[in-house]
């Protein structure tokens, strides 16, 4: 276990830049006072926003560059200009260098997601990587995988999303055998694309010894935490986690309105200040923030864009928990025996469709 945990910020990244991610930065090392920072980006941005946080100062060291990557960039563009010398590509590349333990990056999913394969490379047997959230649920947390990482998926890399995804639960929720379902536009078997479909037939029909296939779920079963790990490809999955996160906010919206309108419900609201505010902090998309890079050689972090300070925190947070606890190393232990179920029978199932067609 490592004395100190070495946490690379593209602090240039993100909808508000290093106005929202130096204060993150602060916030999270009240908490994890064993965190060194590498920041990467524009010194003269950098630096008068760390003399107003002496502590966060104290614990960093600014590394200047002034290129930094736009949220409208295209994958190809941002590698054009933004390789060895962006801001998010240095501090990826600081993860490659054994400089830093984890990268945290609120910056354009797409230009991430191509830096951080381009640089760290893909685990073997992997040839996507996925972007995996803690979706809190009515029992607890589900892992849910794909929520942005790539638009588009085929029966086999949807296949390889469950063992990722079973990978993540049973190290991070200690199940045995974690239990997957796909996500669908219905739960009967005949529903949905051709290769949601084959990815459930091909996980219906498979042995695999580490999770248990459950079968379709629909929309509304993520929350109720149905199953332990959720599989969608990336565009349905961010459109789903976004739908979630809006519709919490909306809720609250609509909870703060209805506590103002009469004095019977000020005095409500004083009386049950408590449970409202437990009821926030379960509801808050901020704090459950941050989703993991699964299938890197390194560990990446990507917080949402328009995260505000505790956000961004809330993401480092969850990279300080993927250092601290070794669960990356875990992960991949664990991954590397459900992709070899999961490769095999994905074989299976295409020469079983070859030898009937």
């Amino acid at each position: 276990m490592p004395d100190k945990v070495r946490i690379a910020l593209d602090a240039m990244g993100g909808d508000h830049g290093a106005s929202v991610i130096l204060p993150g930065a602060d916030i999270s090392l009240t908490r994890h006072p064993d965190i060194e920072y590498l920041l990467f980006g524009n010194q003269a941005v950098l630096e008068p926003l760390l003399a107003g946080l002496p502590r966060l100062k104290a614990m960093s060291r600014v590394v200047h560059t002034e290129v930094s990557i736009r949220m409208d960039d295209k994958p190809s563009q941002a590698l054009r200009y933004g390789r060895w010398k962006s801001s998010m590509w240095l501090a990826i590349d600081a993860v490659k260098k054994h400089e830093a333990d984890v990268v945290v990056s609120a910056g354009n999913t797409g230009a991430l997601m191509a830096m951080a394969r381009f640089n760290l490379k893909m685990i073997e047997g992997i040839e996507r990587p996925a972007i995996a959230a803690l979706w809190p649920t009515l029992k607890g947390e589900s892992v849910v995988l794909d929520v942005g990482a790539s638009i588009g998926a085929d029966e086999a890399h949807l296949v390889n999303l469950a063992a990722m995804g079973s990978a993540m639960a049973r190290v991070l929720f200690d199940i045995e055998r974690p239990t997957v379902g796909l996500l669908n536009i219905g739960v009967e078997e005949v529903k949905g694309l051709e290769a949601v479909r084959e990815a459930g037939r091909i996980l219906r029909e498979g042995q695999f010894p580490h999770f248990d296939y459950h079968g379709f779920v629909e929309g509304d079963d993520i929350g109720k935490g149905v199953v332990d790990v959720v599989v969608t490809e990336g565009f349905a999955g961010n459109i789903a986690l976004k739908t979630a996160e809006g519709t919490a906010r909306q809720f609250a919206q609509y909870l703060r309105s209805a506590m103002r309108r009469t004095l019977a419900a000020r005095l409500g609201y004083l009386l049950a200040r408590q449970a409202f505010r437990t009821l926030r902090d379960k509801m808050d998309p901020q704090k459950t923030n941050g989703g993991t890079f699964l299938g890197l050689n390194g560990i990446v972090i990507k917080s949402h864009g328009s995260a505000d300070a505790e956000g961004f925190a809330s993401a480092i947070d969850l990279g300080y928990d993927m250092v601290r606890y070794e669960l990356l190393a875990k992960i991949g232990e664990s991954m590397a025996r459900d992709l070899l179920a999961t490769t095999t029978a994905t074989a299976t199932a295409r020469q079983a469709s070859g030898a009937a067609s």
